[in-house]
C-alpha cells in the first residue's frame, strides 16, 4: 500500500483496474475513472492486459471533487483530455507532452467534466464491524454462493436482522444491493481475464445468462459482451 500528497486520477485505457483503500474498493472498468484523495492509503492491481493512466491533481483542483473515493464516467472529453496528458503510453512518469499551462488548462477541463458527470455505483466500501468483515470475505471467496443472509449469519453468528441493520447503518445498501455490487466486481474481472457471457454469470452466482446481463447493464450502463469490445478496443495514439 502507498499513499500520495496529491490526490490522482487513475482510468484503464484497456483491462480492469481495482483501486483499494482503506475505505473500500473501487472497481475501474473501460471508460471509467477512478478518484483517490491526498493522503489515502491505497493499492492498484490490474486484471487483464490494463493500460493504466494516472493523473495528480492539486489541491486547488482536488477540492472541487468529493474528498473520498469516488469512480466516474469517462465522457469523451474526460478520455481524450487524459490520453492527451499521459501520452500514448503511461508508465506512471510519462515526459510532458505539453507545457505548464496548456497541461493546467486540460486538468481544468478534465476537472470540470467530471464534476457533470455522475458517480458510478462501483466503489464497494470496507465494511467496519467485525461481522461484516466476516460476512464480506464469505461473499468474495464465494460469489457463486446463493445462501441467503439467514443461512449465512448463522455461520458468523448474527441474525440475519442485525446484518441487515449494519449493512444499512454502516454501507447504506441492502444485503442485496451489496452482493451484488461484489458479483459485478467479480464479474469484471473474470471478463477481463478472457470468460465469456455465460461461464461468469454461473461463476458469480447467476441463474442464467439473461439476469446477468441485465444486473451488469444496470450498474456498468453496457452488456457485457458490448463491454468486452470496448475493453479490447485499441487506444487512439497507442
Amino acid at each position: 500500500m502507498q499513499s500520495h500528497a496529491r490526490g490522482h486520477l487513475v482510468y484503464a485505457a484497456t483491462g480492469v483496474l481495482a483501486v483499494h483503500t482503506g475505505r473500500g474498493t473501487s472497481i475501474v472498468p473501460a471508460n471509467r475513472i477512478a478518484w483517490t484523495p491526498a493522503g489515502c492509503t491505497h493499492q492498484h492491481r490490474a486484471h487483464g492486459d490494463t493500460d493504466m493512466r494516472i493523473v495528480f491533481l492539486a489541491p486547488s483542483l482536488a477540492r472541487r471533487i468529493p474528498d473520498r473515493p469516488a469512480v466516474f464516467l469517462a465522457s469523451g472529453l474526460a478520455r481524450e483530455v487524459l490520453l492527451a496528458l499521459t501520452g500514448p503510453h503511461n508508465y506512471d512518469h510519462a515526459p510532458p507532452a505539453h507545457s505548464r499551462a496548456a497541461r493546467s488548462r486540460l486538468l481544468r477541463v478534465l476537472v470540470d467534466e467530471l464534476r457533470e458527470t455522475q458517480e458510478q455505483p462501483l466503489h464497494l466500501p470496507e465494511p467496519q464491524d467485525d461481522r461484516l468483515q466476516s460476512l464480506a470475505r464469505m461473499l468474495s471467496e464465494r460469489p457463486a454462493d446463493n445462501a441467503s443472509l439467514t443461512e449465512l449469519g448463522k455461520k458468523i453468528g448474527a441474525s440475519s436482522r442485525t446484518l441487515s441493520r449494519l449493512l444499512r447503518n454502516e454501507l447504506g445498501m441492502t444485503f442485496y444491493e451489496w452482493r451484488t455490487q461484489l458479483r459485478i466486481y467479480h464479474a469484471l474481472v473474470l471478463l477481463a481475464d478472457g470468460h465469456d457471457t455465460t461461464q461468469t454469470a454461473y461463476a458469480c452466482g447467476w441463474a442464467n445468462p439473461s439476469s446477468f446481463i441485465a444486473a451488469f447493464t444496470n450498474i456498468i450502463g453496457t452488456t457485457p459482451g458490448r463491454y468486452r469490445a470496448i475493453r479490447q478496443s485499441p487506444v487512439r495514439g497507442a
